[in-house]
């Protein structure tokens, strides 16, 4: 028998960067949509949840909304970049950097960018905005898959220099929990109709108001408009006669 035997090593569930959504702000239309095709915790039936939570995330969101901001779905992490009414969502390790995976982003946004530049040119933009189909855009998924696999070690040597080089701060960027977005998105929709009440009886309001003040001037002035016009007949009078 042999002395030694080899252990075999669990299998690290890591997952760096799995999903990823672009999608329009104003309406939560979903352009693009990557998923990791590796054998991480991505192909879990778990992960399901979180494709939900994404596609609500994303229909919460509105051209006032944040730019930048992590949201804690435990036990990962969503990361959501805006820029020019379009939303970059990720999902990651709780443990993987923040401004690593917002440096990825970014980078993913630069690239969206050119890509559609170099095909609709000036229009780009407008085509994004126009566009009526979802996964419009799915074709850029092949740049998505590469630039993943350039940040899947956080470690390694390229992505430590990323970090180094980049001196803008993270602390300003928002964090939260799933729970509080999504109940907060119903709490605006109830505030918004309340809202949209208030509106409507202040428009009656106001007009009732106007009356009321044009009937107390005319209560005010009326005597004084009376004796005024008596003595301009008198005068008219006396002058013709």
């Amino acid at each position: 028998k042999a002395l030694f035997t080899r252990i075999k090593q669990p299998a690290l569930n890591i997952m760096p960067i799995e999903h990823l959504y672009i999608a329009r702000v104003i309406d939560g239309l979903i352009l693009v949509a990557s998923m990791d095709h590796g054998t991480g915790a991505g192909n879990n039936q778990q992960m399901d949840v979180y494709k939900s939570q994404a596609k609500q995330l994303l229909k919460k969101l509105n051209p006032r909304s944040t730019a930048k901001m992590s949201i804690e779905s435990n036990p990962y992490i969503f990361h959501y970049l805006i820029e020019k009414g379009i939303c970059y969502l990720t999902l990651t390790d709780k443990s993987y950097p923040k401004r690593l995976a917002f440096l990825f982003l970014e980078e993913i946004s630069r690239e969206f960018e050119s890509d559609l530049k170099s095909e609709y040119g000036d229009e780009w933009l407008h085509t994004v905005e126009t566009v009526g189909r979802q996964y419009a855009f799915i074709k850029f998924d092949r740049v998505i898959q590469r630039k993943r696999r350039d940040y899947l070690d956080p470690n390694s040597s390229n992505n430590m220099k990323k970090l180094n080089d980049d001196l803008q701060s993270i602390h300003n960027i928002m964090r939260t929990t799933i729970n509080d977005v999504l109940d907060r998105g119903n709490k605006l929709d109830e505030v918004s109709e309340i809202s949209k009440n208030l509106a409507s009886e202040s428009k009656k309001y106001n007009w009732g108001a106007k009356q009321l003040s044009v009937m107390a001037l005319y209560k005010q002035w009326l005597p004084v408009i009376v004796i005024v016009t008596l003595v301009v007949v008198i005068l008219v009078m006396r002058y013709l006669f």
